[in-house]
């Protein structure tokens, strides 16, 4: 999407504020004993309360064979994204991490952002891993300028997780939204700065990062949508939606 006029632009950063709130209810609601399901209503309800819509839900994105069953994504620790809280028991236990992604339809306008959360005390290891996926994604907004490319994004993202020792998820990135929950261009994770799609004022995207604890290589589950590490590694996600500007990005969902 690329905003047209002030009305979009004004619904877009309302809609990153309403979807920064709920993400905010749900980081606190996070802790052991708590359920995927528990998440995926309590999102639900204050979406609908708020007035706006659930994206995700009822979804079928390209090459799924089936709608979204849900309103968020509830993915826990080898489980990368996409994990889906309501057709199993999914149940938080001390020591786990659980990335939560999120999309809401604000008059029309789609916004979309993922955190990933320790649940209790967890391994260093791990800490440093939701710390150095996140601070990826600080990166890359930072690159994210009229005039840039997408691949100075890919670059600075890259660099930040593979200087921390992690991998990146070469199948998954980011993507254009706004209009539809994915669009044009897809922005991967890795790259070479200087390379690719220039990015222009009004263009809304939504940055991504995807790291793993161990190999990069992720399988797709029987569900058709949760994908997994290969070797059951951890794996961290982080997610913003961002206006470019002509100074940077603008982070439209900051919680």
């Amino acid at each position: 999407m690329t905003i047209q006029n002030d009305t979009q632009k004004a619904d877009l950063i309302e809609g990153g504020k309403r979807l920064a709130m709920v993400l905010r209810a749900l980081r606190a609601k996070v802790a052991p004993g708590v359920t995927a399901e528990e998440l995926d209503t309590l999102a639900e309800q204050m979406i609908r309360d708020g007035g706006d819509k659930p994206c995700f839900l009822g979804y079928t994105p390209e090459g799924a064979n089936r709608p979204y069953p849900a309103t968020l994504c509830v993915s826990i620790n080898d489980e990368v994204v996409h994990g889906i809280p309501n057709e199993s028991v999914k149940t938080l236990k001390e020591g786990d991490i659980v990335g939560l992604d999120l999309g809401l339809t604000h008059n029309g306008v789609i916004v979309d952002a993922a955190i990933t959360i320790a649940v209790g005390t967890v391994s260093d290891e791990t800490r440093n891993l939701l710390r150095a996926t996140e601070e990826s994604l600080t990166a890359g907004i930072a690159q994210a300028a009229a005039g840039n490319h997408i691949g100075d994004i890919s670059h600075a993202i890259q660099k930040v997780i593979e200087d921390a020792g992690f991998k990146v998820v070469k199948e998954l990135g980011g993507h254009g939204v706004g209009e539809l929950v994915h669009e044009e261009p897809f922005i991967p994770n890795f790259g070479r700065a200087g390379e690719g799609e220039v990015l222009t004022e009004g263009m809304v995207l939504a940055l991504e990062p995807i790291a793993t604890a161990g190999k990069a290589a992720v399988i797709l589950s029987p569900d058709g949508y949760t994908y997994r590490t290969k070797d059951g590694s951890r794996s961290a996600h982080f997610e913003h939606t961002i206006l470019i500007e002509k100074t940077g990005g603008r982070t439209i969902t900051m919680a």
